[in-house]
């Protein structure tokens, strides 16, 4: 299995999702389990659109337009989400779902936590 970041296959990351990846089917889709989560925000950032032309991702998500998150550097700027705790291998899972538009960025959210989250390439 592809773990991007190392790690055993218990051990565990945290993932900012302010997108597709907060619907059910998409993470049963993606991890085989629904996720547990707790809402947080990313300060300096504002989402954005990007069309989607994956049909695997397209299917999973029931649609071709997705948020996409760019930093601005404005504190004023934020994007909320859910915070989940995944293993090393549902993050690599998570990269084979997002599309080349998005890269992992690992960033520290208002609550203080660490958690990585795709952002705009």
């Amino acid at each position: 299995m592809l773990k991007r970041i190392g790690g055993t296959t218990t051990d565990t990351a945290r993932l900012l999702s302010y997108g597709t990846l907060q619907q059910p089917d998409v993470q049963k889709s993606s991890f085989g389990r629904l996720l547990d989560g707790v809402p947080d925000t990313l300060p300096g950032h504002r989402t954005h659109w990007v069309t989607i032309t994956d049909p695997d991702v397209i299917a999973a998500s029931g649609s071709n337009r997705h948020t996409i998150v760019r930093p601005t550097g404005d504190d004023e700027d934020s994007v909320a989400g859910t915070v989940f705790t995944i293993t090393t291998t549902e993050l690599a899972a998570a990269d084979d779902y997002e599309v080349d538009d998005y890269r992992r960025v690992l960033v520290r959210l208002s609550s203080g936590t660490e958690a990585w989250v795709y952002l705009s390439r």
